[in-house]
């Protein structure tokens, strides 16, 4: 019997016309929850768009559902834990957009240099401002970039082109594909001081919520435009409003807003701002693309070869999932807290699996290790399928060993980074169900890896924990544990303190303040 699929949002031609060579194809874009509950029982796979919500009761009442796909990138609209556990495979279409706001970002940028959008009003008003137009070039201008993936490269290629000077904050790139692309890695706060135009590619998580605040945007040079086509939410609207007003910025040009449509946001009447109703993806050969990978992915899902982009885990039997499931999270949380600890630029990965995670699919833990350690910074979903690629469009290499010792547990997975200022690692093992973190660069120490963390290096001496924890408790903050990791009275150490609360980045700086320490990171696994 021919599989068939149900198409519930507005979806290129293209698309549908690559299905239907394959498949039964019923495209309803009329249905509501109720009407989607009744149908979806008779269909192998459901092709959605945003607007549709497919939710726990959806994936329930879809009996034989094998995969639902995206077109687009986000899945927020998509309950993917109900998928998971119903062994449901879940795709998305992330690079079809790719060309698409990598180009919509260069126009942003002439309509800044250029002020194209006033000199449009203006004319259609009757006036001749030509005196007041006078624009600048972006030959010789330096093109900032926060973040380096998929579009973030799309958009430097082109800024080479144009003859700019790119560089880019990316610490999760190597500087063999910076080389690559021409364009000079950077730490943040040199970009912000350099950079003519500096343009956000990064995903919006909680490290990268107000990425561009007060602190920053003041980094930035008076004559400097910023661009974000990115996510709203990376940029503290207030702040930039604030900055534009002040005059110290010269422009702002934004397609993405924190809330949308932008309702009663001062920032839409500044003359410095261009804006664009989140259409950076909206083209034709993006939508078209996106509808096509949707549909190749669940075609080939349906005759059961692997699709390009899953989102959620592998569909594996119960037996396996139990077995392995403990220490894929363990590789995923020990990737994401050295994403938020460590911050040297990455060159290449180690991950060592020594007792019972070597007898697993190190593979499926190796993804998982680096889906954790790119989920933030990467424009796009990365999943046990991808990660091998991402990391290789990173020019970061993955190397994996099995064996050696892992007493005194039962098992042990070792992170190892080699960074721009030496090797990095952590460990951790399986306790009791949970991923436990045992080791950060060499010190020994035993905590969950959960909730939230205050990861501290220090020079070891008296007094220390107290006046930390005297400075979190003024601020109304509960300590849960604490670690120390240290190999002698005045040598180096680690701290660790469970936190029932994030800390603010004000107490993070006075943390920073203390005598003897030398660094204070906030981490959420």
């Amino acid at each position: 019997m021919t599989a068939r699929v149900l198409v519930t949002d507005p979806l290129a031609e293209e698309g549908i016309a690559l299905l239907q060579e394959h498949l039964a194809v019923d495209v309803r874009t009329d249905l509501d929850v109720a009407g989607l509950l009744t149908a979806i029982p008779d269909y192998d796979a459901l092709l959605v768009r945003s607007r549709t919500r497919v939710t726990a009761a959806v994936i329930a009442a879809g009996r034989r559902l094998r995969v639902i796909g995206r077109a687009g990138t986000g899945v927020d609209n998509i309950d993917l834990s109900a998928a998971t556990r119903r062994g449901i495979l879940v795709v998305n279409a992330p690079a079809g957009n790719t060309i698409a706001v990598a180009e919509h970002t260069i126009g942003l940028m002439l309509a800044l240099a250029r002020h194209i959008p006033h000199a449009d009003t203006t004319m259609k008003a009757g006036q001749w401002a030509k005196k007041e137009l006078q624009g600048i070039e972006l030959r010789g201008k330096t093109l900032g970039l926060v973040g380096l993936g998929r579009i973030g490269s799309a958009v430097a290629r082109r800024a080479r082109a144009m003859e700019m000077t790119v560089l880019a904050c990316d610490p999760f790139v190597s500087q063999e594909r910076g080389t690559s692309l021409g364009v000079q890695l950077v730490p943040l706060e040199t970009l912000l001081a350099q950079a003519d135009f500096v343009s956000l590619h990064v995903p919006l998580t909680p490290q990268t919520q107000g990425l561009l605040g007060p602190r920053e945007l003041v980094q930035m040079k008076p004559t400097a435009r910023l661009i974000n086509a990115a996510r709203g939410g990376l940029v503290d609207e207030a702040a930039l409003l604030e900055a534009l007003d002040a005059g110290r910025l010269a422009g702002a040009a934004m397609d993405v807003f924190e809330r949308e449509p932008p309702t009663d946001n001062a920032l839409l009447s500044h003359p410095c701002l261009v804006a664009t109703p989140h259409i950076a993806a909206s083209t034709t050969e993006a939508q078209q693309g996106a509808a096509l990978e949707a549909a190749r992915q669940v075609i080939d899902v349906l005759a059961g070869r692997a699709p390009r982009y899953p989102v959620n885990a592998p569909a594996l039997s119960p037996e396996e999932l139990a077995e392995i499931a403990p220490y894929r999270e363990l590789a995923l949380r020990l990737g994401s807290f050295y994403a938020q600890v460590m911050g040297n630029r990455l060159q290449g990965i180690t991950l060592d699996y020594a007792g019972e995670p070597s007898q697993h699919n190190i593979d499926l833990l190796t993804a998982a290790a680096i889906q954790g350690l790119l989920a933030t910074v990467s424009d796009e979903p990365i999943n046990w399928i991808n990660a091998r690629t991402v990391a290789q469009e990173r020019g970061l290499r993955v190397v994996e060993r099995r064996g050696g010792d892992a007493e005194p547990f039962t098992g042990l997975v070792t992170l190892r980074a080699e960074t721009t200022a030496g090797e990095r690692s952590v460990a951790g093992t399986v306790m009791r169900s949970e991923p436990h973190i045992v080791a950060i660069n060499g010190y020994w120490l035993d905590f969950v890896a959960q909730g939230f963390l205050l990861v501290s290096e220090h020079t070891e001496g008296p007094g220390i924990l107290g006046r930390v924890g005297t400075l979190l408790g003024q601020a109304g903050l509960n300590i849960s544990f604490v670690q120390l990791g240290r190999r002698g009275r005045g040598r180096h150490g680690v701290m660790v303190l469970g936190l029932d609360d994030p800390v603010e980045a004000d107490l993070l700086a006075q943390l920073m303040m203390l005598p003897s320490i030398h660094s204070a990171r906030l981490v959420h696994l």
